[in-house]
Formats: structure tokens, C-alpha cells, sequence
């Protein structure tokens, strides 16, 4: 028999308790010990059952001198994929009652040969950035009233374009459960405000600048891409555009839970990622074997990504790839680690046979 305390030869002294003849200490014999154990899970289910949906997943026992229990902590847990499952029963079961837009005459004349692509690099819906710390402020009025209006200022710098894509490429909400923590690393994160008003701002913004595209162009495509903040956020805000557009015909939802999406607009091909998951260098494959009949067919080949904050843009052969800026402040985290980036967004216009053929900017501060 071996001592639980130091590895030792143990025999025993009676009512369950051995004694070490290595270090001289008593303690408890395994079978006691085991037993300890059953009662504690016992009591554990018996006296606090459980949260539904969680299963204890051990119990740590404080025992006195004369082995006599003192003190239990229950502990317990969820699966990841039971927290996901259960996030979105809760975002079908909230779509349903939403009510659907009627559709709406268009605005006028437009450019058929003429797309403009509006991508929106992390919006950090629900960051909470104190200026005396960071530098800058932000909150989620701050993220409202600046994407919004950089939204409503590059539709009225655009031309009258017959089609246009809004992109949001990952992050757009800054958490993604009750709790302001990353899912995967759990880093406790920077927030502002409850998750319910979090969902109620940035769904108020993404449909405010929908409608400001509806106000320039025939057509208004809508693509969510998830990002590691928000992968299952981005999915319920894609779903639930869905459904509040589905009687707009002006209005197409990209509701794809994918990673990758694309959208093509005649000889242009673009693809958006947030860019946390597959390196850039990989991407041009990517495109090539997803889409090899659209590869075939166009000539001007992009993808968007942001999930770094800053620009890069690197020329593969047959495929630029894009990192863009985001209108967010630098949270805390940011602003210790050195990262400095411009905060703007960007209009990209592309024409049917000659790809980009111009971009309009706004940068943060002209909406402080």
C-alpha cells in the first residue's frame, strides 16, 4: 500500500486510515478516501443539483485532522457545443417573431455595369475602450453613430450602381455570450453594456446601413462573415436578416454559416474571410478550388480580410489579397501590446469588365 501524501510504504492502522512508515503521517486509505468521494457526488447531486445543461464535473473536499468532512466545492460544466446548440435554438426561436419587410420601390436610375462593395472591417459592437487609458473612446453609442454615418457617406459618395455587397468581415460583435470573454481562449474582454443591448444596437446599425444602400443602388447584397469574437453571433445576425428581408427582392442575405464567402460581379471575383483561421498566402488556392468555374470566368480576383486592424495588400499570381482597417478604437488590450492602426472604411467600386476602378474613403474622426 502506498501513501497518498508522499508516495511512501503505508499499512494500516485501523478505521480506514493508514500510516506511512516513510514520512509518519496518517491519512486515509483508499477505500475511505473513494468513499469520501462517492458521498460528496452524492450530496453534490442531492443537495445542489445542477444548472440544466451542465453536469458536475468534480468535487474538491476539504477534510480535518481527524478525517471528518469540512467543506465540499461543487464544480460543474457545459460542453461548447451545448452552449452553441443552445445560443442558437434561442436565435431561431427570437427570428421567428420578427416581423418581414415589405419591399420598396427602387431608387431610380442606375449603372447596370457598375457594383460597389462596401466592406466592413471589425466593428467591435459591445467594446468598451476608457480614453484615459487607451487614447480613444468608444461604447456602443460611439460604434453607432460612426459606422452608421461612414456607411451613409460613402453611399452618397458612390455612384448610382446598379448592385452592391455589404461585407461584414468577422467581429462585428465584440462577445459572443452572457459572459464579455473570447470563446475559444476565454481572455476577459472590455464591454459595454448587457449582451441584450449589445444584439439590440448592432442589429439597429447593420439594418441602418442597409437601408442607406438601399437609398443608392437596385440591389443590396448582405454577407456576414464569423469571426473569432463572434462565430455564433454572426451566424443568428445572418439568419435574422434573412428573415426580416425575405419579402424584399432589393434585399439578398448571405446566411451561410461557411467561412468562406464569395460574391462575383461580372469578371470580378471576390472572396471574404476574417482572416483568424486560414493564413493569406493559402487563400488564392482556397478561391481557385472552391470556385474553379468562377476562376475560369473572371479576370480581376480579390479576397477581404481584416482580424488584424491594419492594412496590407499583397499580389499573388491571379489574386490580391486585402487586409482592411476598422472604425473601432483600440481597446486596452490593444493599446498595451503596441498595436497602432488608421480607423477608416472604404467604398470599393468595380466595374463589370475592368474590376476596381475606384474607392472612396471616411475615416473615424470625421464622425467624432
Amino acid at each position: 500500500m502506498l501513501c497518498p501524501k508522499c508516495g511512501g510504504r503505508a499499512v494500516g492502522s485501523g478505521a480506514g486510515r493508514v500510516l506511512c512508515r516513510d514520512c509518519g503521517k496518517t491519512s486515509n486509505g483508499p477505500e475511505r478516501e473513494a468513499r469520501a468521494r462517492q458521498v460528496a457526488l452524492e450530496r453534490a447531486g442531492s443537495v445542489f443539483p445542477p444548472p440544466e445543461g451542465h453536469t458536475v464535473k468534480g468535487v474538491s473536499t476539504l477534510y480535518g485532522p481527524d478525517g471528518e468532512l469540512r467543506a465540499q466545492w461543487v464544480k460543474t460544466d457545459t460542453s461548447e457545443a451545448e452552449r452553441r446548440a443552445g445560443l442558437e435554438a434561442l436565435a431561431e426561436a427570437a427570428i421567428s417573431k420578427l416581423p418581414r419587410l415589405k419591399a420598396r420601390p427602387a431608387v431610380g436610375r442606375t449603372l447596370p455595369a457598375l457594383g460597389v462593395g462596401y466592406p466592413i472591417g471589425d466593428a467591435h459592437v459591445g467594446m468598451l475602450s476608457w480614453p484615459a487609458e487607451t487614447g480613444e473612446a468608444w461604447d456602443l453609442e460611439i460604434a453607432e453613430r460612426i459606422q452608421c454615418s461612414a456607411v451613409a457617406a460613402l453611399t452618397e459618395a458612390a455612384p448610382r450602381a446598379e448592385s452592391s455587397v455589404i461585407v461584414s468581415l468577422g467581429d462585428w460583435f465584440h462577445y459572443d455570450a452572457l459572459e464579455p470573454v473570447t470563446a475559444r481562449s476565454g481572455h476577459v474582454l472590455d464591454a459595454d453594456g448587457r449582451y441584450a443591448k449589445m444584439i439590440a444596437v448592432g442589429m439597429r446599425i447593420m439594418r441602418q446601413c442597409v437601408e442607406s444602400a438601399l437609398a443608392k443602388h437596385d440591389r443590396v447584397r448582405v454577407v456576414c462573415v464569423p469571426g473569432n469574437h463572434d462565430e455564433t453571433g454572426s451566424l443568428w445576425l445572418g439568419m435574422a436578416l434573412a428573415h426580416l428581408y425575405e419579402r424584399d427582392e432589393r434585399v439578398t442575405v448571405d446566411d451561410s454559416p461557411a467561412p468562406f464567402r464569395y460574391f462575383r460581379h461580372g469578371k470580378t471575383l471576390v472572396g471574404c474571410h476574417h482572416g483568424h483561421q486560414c493564413k493569406p498566402d493559402k487563400l488564392p488556392g482556397v478561391m481557385a478550388a472552391d470556385q474553379a468555374k468562377d476562376w475560369g470566368e473572371t479576370e480581376h480576383r480579390f479576397w477581404w480580410l481584416d482580424h488584424v486592424h491594419h492594412q496590407q495588400v499583397k499580389e499573388h499570381p491571379g489574386c490580391i489579397v486585402e487586409s482592411f482597417n476598422t472604425l473601432a478604437a483600440k481597446d486596452a488590450y490593444a493599446t498595451a501590446g503596441g498595436w497602432r492602426a488608421q480607423r477608416n472604411m472604404k467604398a470599393i467600386v468595380f466595374h463589370e469588365e475592368h474590376g476596381e476602378v475606384a474607392r472612396h474613403t471616411v475615416n473615424a474622426r470625421m464622425f467624432a
